[in-house]
């Protein structure tokens, strides 16, 4: 069972370890997503759902590994930032230029259509003028999934994750600092997805934090809601309840009842190969046992829109 340390314990116990603040994605992230995908969608009752996203996880690896563009947030840019304390690749300014743009028109020509249902999506997407995608991406960003057509949110989301990826695989990271909300990420300023529970030598009992849209981990102390930062009375639930103890279970969702709210968490050392965002998808059930308790989700996914299928 992981031993939960502050960070000032960790310090005192590793002498001159320092305690990494953020890790960035691997640049195989889209190709692990993808494979994690395609072995829990056996039996899943979202399987065709999981493997759709897997084919597309495959694309966004193939405009990590080849960017459409070698744009990269230039220095007068990244002063600006430092200047104001603001993360260097802000979502919510850089999703009103058309930088990313450019991956989602490569991801449309390199998407294969594996029904009409998806052929439509994408040739909506085709059709619509450089104006409509930006209001559609900025509604996305900003969390209002009624701003744009459900069919969109997948390979919108693939789009500007593909790019907020690979600039962040290109930026300096020394520099970065925590933001003002504990579920802010330091590198793009967009919302947590989920928490990882790391489980390997030093690392071992600390939450990292996974970005929705960059990928980018950053350390939070365990215990504390990441929304409205209180302690008392968490609990942490899981659909695996009844199959393996509560603390054995490899997914679990924090529940704060100050806020009424959750975030769901990955624990490695039960279950080293998990991913958190096809962890997310693949645990639909669990937020929906915890919607029919009154519970809110606030942490999005950006490739499944909050009731669609």
């Amino acid at each position: 069972m992981s031993q939960i340390l502050d960070p000032e314990e960790i310090q005192a116990q590793g002498g001159s370890f320092v305690l990494p603040f953020l890790h960035v994605p691997p640049d195989n992230l889209f190709a692990l997503r993808a494979e994690r995908l395609e072995s829990l969608a056996a039996g899943n009752p979202m399987a065709d759902y999981l493997r759709l996203i897997a084919s597309l996880c495959r694309v966004q690896q193939s405009l990590l590994d080849q960017p459409p563009q070698d744009w990269t947030p230039d220095n007068q840019r990244l002063d600006l930032c430092r200047q104001h304390g603001l993360p260097p690749l802000a979502a919510d300014s850089l999703v009103r230029e058309v930088h990313w743009q450019v991956y989602l028109q490569a991801l449309l020509q390199r998407c294969q259509p594996a029904n009409d249902k998806v052929g439509q999506a994408l040739d909506r997407l085709r059709d619509a003028d450089e104006g409509q995608l930006k209001v559609w991406a900025i509604s996305l960003l900003g969390g209002q999934y009624a701003g744009l057509p459900a069919a969109l949110v997948p390979f919108l989301g693939a789009a500007l994750q593909a790019a907020w990826s690979q600039w962040l695989l290109t930026l300096p990271t020394d520099n970065l600092k925590p933001c003002d909300s504990l579920n802010q990420c330091p590198a793009c300023g967009s919302p947590a997805m989920a928490g990882v529970i790391r489980h390997r030598g030093k690392y071992t009992g600390l939450r990292y934090l996974v970005c929705s849209l960059c990928a980018c981990e950053w350390h939070v102390v365990r215990v504390k809601c990441v929304y409205c930062e209180q302690s008392k009375g968490l609990k942490y639930v899981s659909l695996d309840d009844d199959r393996v103890a509560a603390d054995k279970a490899p997914l679990r969702a924090e529940v704060c009842p100050g806020c009424n709210s959750y975030l769901k968490h990955i624990y490695l050392e039960n279950d080293a190969q998990a991913e958190a965002l096809s962890a997310d998808l693949s645990s639909l059930m669990l937020d929906m046992r915890l919607d029919l308790d009154g519970v809110q989700r606030i942490a999005p996914n950006l490739m499944l829109a909050p009731g669609a299928a």
